[in-house]
């Protein structure tokens, strides 16, 4: 019996999981506020409007896109380079996908900054 390629035997599905990351944060000029409803193919729920004013929603229309996005337009066309850095810290996002944008991106992996009182 021929085995099927693909996946190294024993490899994980998030190991092996194709994530995007644009080649400049300056093109993440997607909206800041408002209510958005994000492309099917990127949230299939029954209710894929975010209102970006929520702190709540943001964060969660940020996750969605980050895992989802099948084409750096997508990412583009949602995500916001200012939003994107200031939510970083506390998105819920896979390790690989994490490290993959901060490698790209070094100033994500920085602590932030505190203002000095």
């Amino acid at each position: 019996m021929a085995r099927a390629e693909g996946a190294p035997a024993g490899s994980r599905y998030v190991d092996q999981r194709h994530y995007l990351v644009p080649a400049r944060m300056t093109d993440l000029r997607g909206p800041v506020g408002g209510v958005v409803t994000l492309d099917r193919w990127l949230d299939w729920s029954s209710d894929s409007a975010y209102d970006l004013d929520d702190a709540g929603d943001l964060q969660l229309m940020y996750q969605t896109v980050l895992n989802q996005a099948t084409s750096v337009a997508d990412l583009n066309r949602w995500l916001d380079a200012d939003t994107l850095r200031r939510l970083w810290p506390s998105l819920w996002l896979p390790a690989r996908l994490r490290a993959l944008w901060q490698a790209r991106f070094p100033e994500l992996a920085a602590p932030p900054r505190t203002l000095a009182g």
